[in-house]
C-alpha cells in the first residue's frame, strides 16, 4: 500500500503544479493518472501546440510546459501511479482515505485533490465491428513501451500530433511502419508532417492518405488490416500491430459515483478553498465548477495553491501554518 499526505488524481499541469505548492508546505504527494505518462492532455493530445496565457511565457509549447513543471517539482520527490484509474474510495475513521485503482493498487492519503481535467480519458475507437476482439492482441490505443514494436510490422492510423510523432519514433524501431490518414492534410505540427513525408520518400515509412482502415482479420492474434483507398480501392496488408490514434474522449468515470455534488459532469466546490461536499476531498482545475469559473491552466494553478493551504490545516489541525516566500527562503530551505 502506498501512503501519502495528498493523493492527486490527475497528473496534468494543474496536478503537477499542486505538487510544488504542497512541497513548499512539506506535504508529500502521490499522483495517479490513467494515461501512461504525466502531462494530461498537454502531453498526450497536443504536445506541440503553443500556449499563450502562462505568466512569464509569451509562448510555450504544451509539451515543454509539462517538462518544465516536472523539473520544478523534482526537489519534492513526488511518486506516480500511471496507466491506472482511481476506481473506488473509502473514508477511514481517522478522516483519511483509501483509494483503489482499476488494477488493484491501494493508496492511503490524508487528503484527496481531484485534478482530473475533463475527467479520465478513454481512447476514441474507430468504428470497426470486431476491434475489441483484438485489443491487447495486436490493437493498442496508447503506446506505453515502444520497444515491443521492435522488428514488427505496424500500421498507425490518425492525422494528429500523436499519430505523426509515433510514426517518426517507430520508424527507427519497427520493421515496417505505415501511416494511414483519411485526408491529405494533417492536423499535427507542420515540422512533424514534413518529417513523415521525408521518411516516406526515403522508404522508411509508408504514408497512405485519402484512406482508412475498414477491417481487421486474424485468429487468436491480429495479422491483417483492410484499408479502403479513395482511388486504389481495397488494400489488404499483413501486420503485427494496429495503432489507431484518434485522440482521447474525456469522461468523469468512477468519480461520478463517489458521492460528490456534480453538475453537468463537473464537481461543485467552495471557492474559499476548492473543497467539495466531502471534507478532505478537493477539486481543482477543469474538473470543478463554480460561479464565474474559467477553464484556464493559470486558474487551476491558483486553485491548487489555495487548496494546499486548506489541506495542511485539514491534515494538521493543531499546527500553525507559517507561509513563506520562496524568494526569501529558496527551495532548499522549504524542503
Amino acid at each position: 500500500m502506498i501512503e501519502t499526505n495528498i493523493l492527486i488524481i490527475g497528473a496534468g499541469p494543474v496536478g503537477l503544479f499542486t505538487v510544488f505548492e504542497a512541497g513548499l508546505l512539506k506535504l508529500k504527494c502521490h499522483l495517479i493518472d490513467s494515461l501512461p505518462e504525466p502531462g494530461g492532455q498537454l502531453k498526450e493530445i497536443y504536445p506541440k501546440k503553443p500556449i499563450y496565457d502562462i505568466p512569464g511565457y509569451p509562448s510555450v509549447l504544451a509539451g515543454e510546459l509539462v517538462d518544465n513543471l516536472m523539473e520544478q517539482i523534482k526537489p519534492f520527490n513526488p511518486t506516480f501511479t500511471l496507466g491506472e484509474r482511481a476506481e473506488s474510495i473509502e473514508k477511514q475513521a481517522d478522516g483519511s482515505f483509501l483509494v483503489t485503482s482499476n488494477k488493484g493498487t491501494v493508496i492511503k492519503a490524508n487528503v484527496i485533490a481531484i485534478a482530473a481535467g475533463l475527467g479520465c480519458f478513454e481512447p476514441r475507437k474507430p468504428p470497426l465491428s470486431n476491434i475489441t476482439d483484438f485489443e491487447d492482441k495486436g490493437v493498442e490505443y496508447i503506446i506505453k513501451d515502444p520497444s515491443i514494436y521492435k522488428d514488427k510490422r505496424v500500421v498507425v492510423a490518425g492525422g494528429g500530433d500523436s499519430a505523426l510523432d509515433w510514426t517518426i519514433i517507430l520508424a527507427d524501431i519497427a520493421k515496417e511502419v505505415t501511416l494511414v490518414h483519411r485526408r491529405e492534410s494533417f492536423r499535427g505540427a507542420l515540422d512533424s508532417v514534413e518529417k513523415v513525408v521525408e521518411l516516406d520518400k526515403q522508404g522508411k515509412v509508408k504514408l497512405i492518405t485519402n484512406a482508412q482502415v475498414v477491417g481487421l482479420e486474424g485468429a487468436d492474434q491480429l495479422d491483417r488490416v483492410l484499408i479502403k483507398h479513395k482511388e486504389m480501392g481495397d488494400i489488404s496488408k499483413e501486420v503485427d500491430h494496429f495503432i489507431p490514434l484518434f485522440g482521447l474522449s474525456p469522461k468523469l468515470g468512477p468519480i461520478a459515483n463517489w458521492g460528490l455534488n456534480v453538475t453537468k459532469n463537473a464537481i461543485e466546490v467552495d471557492t474559499l478553498d476548492y473543497s467539495t461536499n466531502i471534507p478532505g476531498i478537493y477539486a481543482i482545475g477543469d474538473i470543478n465548477t463554480y460561479e464565474g469559473k474559467l477553464k484556464l491552466i493559470l486558474c487551476g494553478f491558483h486553485e491548487g495553491t489555495l487548496m494546499v493551504q486548506s489541506a495542511f490545516k485539514y491534515i494538521y489541525p493543531d499546527k500553525k501554518l507559517s507561509f513563506k516566500y520562496t524568494t526569501v527562503t529558496g527551495i532548499d530551505g522549504l524542503q
